[in-house]
């Protein structure tokens, strides 16, 4: 059969003579980019920069290593926060897998981990399920005492809660805790808890019952035992520390040695579907699975920026809150807690994970809850301005007035931290904390409120009213222990904090 291609290349030509039209008549330069014939001069469509265009740096190595290590950091927060507690536990304080940390007193400025409170002594312990799987035993919450806290893994989620809200419901209990992985069998008695990581830490608040002592919490507290399943049998003698004399240095290091523990948690932990595109970055940082950590001199460089500038931008971050992110629409104060949408502290949807939200909750705060409670059993709110919406200052002096009957079934305590590390202030009296059991020992107004002063000196007369800021930037949180209706619905307001210099 004879094909006739003449009315094929005449429609053709027609449809080229057309799309020619049509750019001429959009101008010269749409037809010249787009010119459907091509001629000797020209360039083709796209391919690279357009003319005149230079590069933006010199050195695009570097570039490209701090553009990625400025990811990271933000990115692997929540896992580098516990880390560093961890290794100093480890490398400073003698602590071995299974080790608890039982404080006898309350926390002071020594333990500089983020927001730590000073009103109830904590409880701690890290172990690695690399050996196999780990009993944590629990004691009974009664009269003799009560503890709450989270167990979390190597990025820092909550993988068990723990006390009267936990799975153990304030019960005497037996916890195993088991590897990725794991498909042995799961002996009966134990409140099964599978890991999604190998390494994973508690912390726990003894509680001071009323007509009991810090003493009292401490003894309770040593009622705790962890040990691997393979020791159920006879299980060794359970090693406690007490750290109250120590110094605790467990806040993440801005600078290279962010990216050394970056390299010890992420060589050794399982890797996510959902975080295979940051391991690639890591990759190009010299970090990868089962190959040693020996960055040359311009990744040193780049990582120990990124280190630095993550932290500005996290201090960036706080100090331009979105007006949803306060409590009170009318106030200047944020809870401690910014989960995520779903009121959980994953950051994780389905279409997106939030690295930087997530980075910022995981920079000033450590063991979260699983969820976000509408009754929380503690409510933190934070000071992030003054009245006037200023942002509070190193240097200056605040007065905060608390009313005589704040909606608590417990009691309430005002935290003072560095606003730069989250963490205590060192200052020459150590005190960190004033709160509702010191009201006997303070001076109280006519109506029965307590006016509290913040900063670096102490007005005349009001030194026991007074948390020296010793010249920091101050971070005032306001911590309400039991919190009753009228706080949960936000009907119930604090003062905020005001200039007094």
């Amino acid at each position: 059969m004879k094909i006739d291609f003449s009315g094929i290349a005449s429609r053709a030509m027609g449809l080229l003579l057309g799309t020619s039209m049509i750019l001429a008549s959009a101008g010269p330069s749409l037809a010249q980019a787009y010119s459907p014939l091509g001629n000797p001069t020209d360039e083709p469509v796209g391919g690279q920069p357009p003319t005149g265009a230079e590069r933006s740096v010199v050195d695009l190595d570097y570039q490209l290593k701090y553009q990625r290590a400025l990811e990271v950091v933000l990115w692997a927060m929540p896992a580098v926060v516990i880390y560093r507690m961890r290794d100093w536990a480890f490398e400073e304080l003698g602590a071995e897998n299974n080790t608890i940390f039982s404080y006898s007193e309350t926390a002071g400025p020594n333990l500089e981990v983020a927001t730590s409170n000073s009103s109830t002594p904590y409880i701690g312990g890290y172990t690695n399920l690399q050996n196999g799987p780990v009993v944590l035993e629990v004691p009974d919450s009664g009269p003799d005492g009560t503890l709450y806290g989270q167990v979390v893994d190597a990025w820092q989620f909550t993988i068990a809660d723990i006390g009267p809200s936990g799975l153990d419901k304030g019960q005497a209990s037996k916890y195993l805790f088991t590897p990725p992985g794991y498909s042995g069998e799961i002996p009966d008695g134990y409140l099964h808890v599978a890991s999604p990581n190998y390494r994973i830490a508690f912390a726990f608040r003894s509680v001071v019952l009323p007509g009991k002592t810090e003493k009292d919490a401490y003894d309770y507290a040593k009622r705790l035992r962890m040990y691997y399943l393979s020791e159920a049998d006879t299980p060794p003698e359970q090693k406690f520390i007490d750290p109250s004399n120590d110094r605790y240095a467990g806040l993440p290091r801005h600078d290279e040695v962010y990216f050394d523990d970056v390299y010890q948690i992420f060589s050794v932990e399982p890797v996510r579907d959902q975080d295979k595109i940051m391991m690639g970055m890591l990759a190009t940082l010299g970090i990868r699975q089962g190959q040693p950590f020996a960055p040359d001199e311009t990744t040193r460089r780049a990582m120990r920026q990124a280190a630095v500038d993550g932290w500005y931008y996290i201090q960036d971050y706080f100090d331009n809150l979105p007006a949803e992110r306060f409590y009170w629409p009318d106030r200047h104060y944020a809870s401690l807690l910014m989960s995520d949408e779903n009121r959980r502290f994953e950051y994780t949807y389905g279409d997106r994970i939030d690295t930087i939200p997530r980075a910022a909750q995981f920079a000033w705060c450590t063991y979260v809850p699983v969820v976000l409670s509408d009754t929380p059993a503690t409510q933190y709110l934070v000071s992030m301005a003054d009245r006037d919406g200023n942002l509070l200052e190193a240097g200056r002096s605040y007065r905060v007035d608390v009313p005589k009957d704040v909606p608590v079934e417990q009691f309430w305590a005002l935290t003072v931290y560095d606003r730069a590390t989250y963490s205590f202030i060192y200052a020459p009296d150590g005190r960190t904390t004033l709160s509702s059991y010191d009201l006997a020992n303070m001076k109280t107004n006519e109506d029965g409120s307590v006016s509290i002063y913040v900063g670096p000196e102490a007005p005349e007369g009001m030194e026991s009213n007074w948390i020296d800021t010793a010249g920091k930037r101050p971070m005032p949180m306001f911590r309400f222990y039991g919190p009753q209706d009228a706080l949960n619905d936000r009907s119930f307001k604090m003062t905020d904090f005001e200039p007094v210099d």
